[in-house]
């Protein structure tokens, strides 16, 4: 069972790509502090937690920042034009609750808005909503109103989401992507007790807009092996071929084997997985033909690291209701833990 309350903490804290100080940053230092050594934040906003120690040197990342908006215009009517910060797509704005953050710990509301289709042209209606027929409503009636209520160009939009349970084993928030792999960082670091590895948990920013912060943070610890932790799809729904579902919620962990940033090292995909099987750790394959994660920067750095990495399934991504099992959770943080007591003796 996941830590309800710790987890609650994590995702439902602000920090769009490049604003993670909003909270998210805050909030992820609290978390690891009674498990490492030492903490701290480098320039570009990664927050970087240190367990000591006299073996090789492993990091693992998680990215918190979340997918967003910015302000990108104020109509004189009060209406937000916006663009995407990360993969948005524009149909998911429609009819949805948005917090228009003012400052650190201040928010409005705003709602997602579009031509009503009982208006629109026939042919229209089947279309897809494009940016420029998007806006946020704040309910200010002009755009002195609007800046009166604080908001400016450049202005940071969350939609308005929440941790909730959904039936037995599930659970539906926003920002999963990536923060569920964050818990799985700090859980794994929580209980983790013994290991020989020097070890760096790194919560890197900016994943969403191009895999920047695992970028710097690597050059920065110089590991000798490299773990990313993120979300991959779980297409298990109607309507999907069998083939073409990735991973399925409910089965386990999801050992990556490649996706559109990394081929993971051979060697250790498959030592990985004697590590599933010699544990009884439930697991699945992940390859994900599109898409990325912080293993791409990661195993690139410098003259190259040996990368692997695993991934939480989750339904319906890139929007404020995404879906995860906690069993696979569990999964995730048991395989990491497990990989941090074991990689001294790996042998490539």
């Amino acid at each position: 069972m996941v830590d309800y309350e710790l987890l609650k903490k994590i995702v439902e804290a602000p920090g769009v790509s490049g604003y993670e100080f909003l909270g998210v940053r805050d909030v992820v230092i609290e978390a690891f502090k009674p498990y490492v050594d030492e903490i701290k934040v480098d320039k570009l906003g990664n927050v970087i937690a240190h367990r000591k120690g006299n073996g090789p040197k492993v990091m693992l990342a998680a990215h918190m920042d979340q997918i967003g908006l910015m302000v990108t215009h104020i109509e004189k009517s009060g209406f937000l034009r916006v663009a995407p910060v990360g993969g948005v797509d524009p149909r998911t704005l429609i009819a949805q609750r948005f917090k228009v953050w003012i400052d650190k710990d201040k928010f409005i509301y705003g709602v997602g808005g579009s031509v009503p289709p009982h208006i629109q042209k026939p042919e229209d209606r089947k279309k897809a909503p494009t940016w420029d027929q998007v806006f946020i409503d704040v309910g200010a009636e002009s755009r002195e109103e609007a800046e009166e209520m604080g908001v400016k160009i450049g202005t940071i939009i969350t939609w308005d989401g929440r941790l909730e349970r959904l039936g037995k084993h599930r659970l539906v928030s926003i920002a999963f992507d990536d923060r569920i792999a964050v818990y799985t960082l700090v859980k794994a670091a929580q209980e983790l007790e013994e290991s020989d590895a020097d070890i760096y948990f790194v919560a890197t920013v900016q994943e969403e807009v191009g895999l920047r912060g695992a970028r710097t943070s690597a050059f920065g610890i110089d590991p000798d092996y490299g773990f990313a932790i993120d979300v991959t799809i779980a297409a298990d729904v109607p309507g999907t071929p069998e083939h073409k579902q990735v991973t399925q919620l409910g089965k386990g962990t999801a050992i990556k084997i490649m996706d559109r940033s990394v081929i993971c090292h051979p060697t250790i995909v498959r030592w990985m997985e004697e590590l599933a099987k010699k544990h009884e750790i439930p697991y699945q394959w992940d390859i994900l033909l599109g898409g990325g994660t912080d293993a791409g920067a990661i195993h690139l750095n410098k003259t190259g690291v040996p990368t692997g990495a695993v991934s939480v399934p989750a339904r319906y991504i890139h929007s404020n209701t995404e879906v995860v099992d906690e069993r696979d959770v569990d999964a995730s943080v048991k395989l990491m833990v497990k990989v941090l007591e074991e990689i001294p003796g790996l042998e490539l």
